[in-house]
């Protein structure tokens, strides 16, 4: 792989970049138990609603299914409301974890992620286990939107995790597949790489 000049640290998005996503399994689960509104409510990127709230560590999870539920026809368990969340996920191939191993040999590793408590706690540490290890074995520092009470594209998120690791924004590539979350990285100095539908964010390295 080719060692990319001037660049120390690699931020890596999660959705879409690392974690497979699919939008339309989730609005099917989700529309299933009896939830209204749930296409316009989630989006590949960014979402609104309470699905925002839960993203900025506004509401707790317990908070988010009572406000799921009130948006629903019937009465769906919270068990029922967190399997509908998770179809949002398809599931990491083990060979973008092992890219990461070799990543980390040359450089520092972070993830900057709008994520939440549900799919962080559950699901999303599963896949991450599937080569026999956990998620902190890919990466030196994990930055979410839950815990840092704002989501990207806002600069705040950004600011944030420079200060949290230390690191500097031009010695920084970033990869997302969100043309507006990497123009945000791009204003605030970093450097950038559009992991657009159907390519690899490995491609960044090969000559």
């Amino acid at each position: 792989m080719e060692k990319k000049e001037g660049v120390r640290n690699l931020l890596f998005d999660l959705g879409g970049v690392i974690m497979d996503i699919k939008r339309e399994n989730c609005v099917k689960a989700l529309t299933a138990i009896g939830m209204r509104g749930a296409d316009e409510l989630l989006d590949p990127y960014r979402q609104s609603g309470p699905f925002l709230l839960l993203e900025e560590g506004k509401i707790s999870s317990a908070e988010f299914r009572c406000e799921l539920r009130n948006m629903c026809d019937g009465n769906p368990s919270d068990a029922e409301i967190d399997n509908a969340f998770n179809a949002f996920l398809i599931g990491i191939p083990v060979e973008r974890l092992r890219w990461l191993e070799e990543l980390r040999k040359d450089y520092k590793v972070y993830m900057l992620s709008n994520t939440n408590p549900i799919m962080f706690e559950s699901r999303i540490p599963e896949e991450f286990r599937k080569d026999g290890k956990d998620v902190n074995h890919y990466f030196d520092g994990l930055c979410l939107s839950y815990e840092e009470n704002c989501a990207k594209p806002d600069d705040m998120i950004f600011h944030n995790l420079l200060r949290k690791f230390g690191i500097r924004a031009e010695e920084t590539l970033f990869f997302d597949d969100s043309q507006a979350n990497v123009e945000a990285a791009a204003r605030l100095g970093f450097q950038t790489w559009h992991v657009k539908p159907g390519t690899e964010f490995i491609e960044a390295f090969k000559l």
